[in-house]
């Protein structure tokens, strides 16, 4: 693709933000009810669909097929006109659809794949009290009972599981094989009998995260993903969903919106400590973006290295905590007393205190930092294993 057909299109989504971005959709969002933020960001996504821009990285025959080249400008004007993110698609479009179809079944795939483009929403039934990093840990069990599987156990830690209609499940369906070979992958409808969803509530005063219980709960033999026991090795595949184009998009995000009100914040800049502090920010941001940037061209090129998305990964959650904390710092006593955000957005939404503490969510969920810097140095530089 030429210089100028990027140039092009990026012509095209500018023009189309324009037209379609919300002015508002900050202040309608900011203490709406789950109903509203349901409708909203169900609505979102189907002008996002219409456009040909909410699953770019689809294969083409499911309404995706963009160039990865293009699918970087489209996620840098999405940022760059501050559009609302599809939070409560975002499990769907990315680790359904990457789950279904590099090991689901072609019944699975026709079921679901157009389902979620209607708004099926999706919620991941992994971690649990007990295995969250350690995931291989779970303990909740699967038990063949003719063409059903019997699932009893609890998941946390199930962002938007309050709003799902299927789920993502790892169950234990061998308990004598090694950890990470008795593990089965399970598509589950949410409204079987036995499964009930409690939101937890958080520091901030949402309740983005829940438990999921599930109690004798009964799912088909064929929602089985992939063969009995090899559930580990198809949830890497969802996991690697995360890596790229995700990341990519939320650094553009943090690095337009986010740094644009840290600014505002330390307006005007008459202290040198500040500016040295938000200069030093604004390089880190620059060299955070061009890291997600190459990363999503060499995974596209399967040139990546095996531990190229936790160094995004580490990179971008530790810096996200440095600006917000910052942020914090510099709002003073009135960034103190915001108590609310807006609902669709982001970890930089402005609101510097419910910013930095919902930034420790990137610090420990999906890997903690620990864990991160151990893959960095075992598969990235060749360590040995402590």
């Amino acid at each position: 693709m030429t210089g100028r057909e990027l140039e092009e299109f990026r012509a095209e989504v500018r023009e189309w933000c324009r037209a379609h971005v919300p002015s508002d959709w900050r202040q309608t969002q900011t203490g709406a009810s789950d109903a509203e933020f349901v409708r909203f960001q169900q609505d979102w996504f189907q002008q996002l669909r219409a456009a040909g821009y909410a699953v770019p990285h689809w294969p083409v025959e499911y309404g995706g097929g963009m160039p990865v080249a293009e699918q970087i400008v489209l996620y840098q004007e999405l940022a760059a006109h501050d559009a609302p993110r599809l939070v409560l698609a975002f499990v769907a479009v990315h680790h359904a659809a990457a789950t279904l179809l590099a090991a689901g079944t072609e019944e699975q795939r026709r079921r679901h794949l157009p389902a979620i483009l209607d708004g099926e929403i999706w919620v991941q039934g992994f971690s649990e009290p007990g295995a969250g990093s350690d995931l291989a840990a779970l303990r909740t069990t699967a038990r063949r009972a003719g063409d059903e599987y019997v699932v009893t156990g609890q998941k946390v830690w199930a962002s938007g599981a309050q709003y799902a209609d299927w789920c993502l499940l790892l169950a234990r369906t061998d308990p004598n094989a090694p950890k990470r070979q008795g593990i089965s992958y399970f598509l589950l409808d949410m409204r079987t009998p036995g499964v009930e969803v409690r939101p937890i509530r958080q520091a901030t005063g949402e309740s983005h995260f829940c438990e999921i219980f599930l109690d004798e709960v009964r799912i088909p033999a064929d929602r089985l993903v992939g063969a009995e026991n090899t559930g580990w090795r198809v949830a890497q595949q969802t996991l690697g969903a995360e890596r790229g184009l995700t990341m990519l998009e939320l650094a553009e995000r943090l690095g337009n919106a986010g740094f644009r009100w840290l600014a505002e914040a330390c307006a005007p800049i008459d202290d040198p400590v500040v500016a040295d502090r938000l200069a030093t920010l604004e390089i880190e941001l620059t060299g955070l973006r061009a890291l997600c940037r190459d990363l999503v061209e060499r995974h596209a090129a399967a040139t990546a290295g095996p531990a190229d998305a936790s160094i995004v990964k580490l990179y971008y959650s530790e810096l996200l905590q440095r600006l917000t904390d910052f942020g914090a710092e510099v709002g003073g006593m009135a960034a103190q007393t915001v108590v609310r955000k807006p609902m669709s957005g982001g970890w930089e939404s402005g609101a510097w205190v419910l910013d930095f503490v919902g930034s420790w969510e990137w610090t420990i969920p999906g890997g903690t930092s620990e864990i991160q810097r151990t893959i960095i140095a075992e598969r990235g530089l060749g360590l040995p294993r402590a």
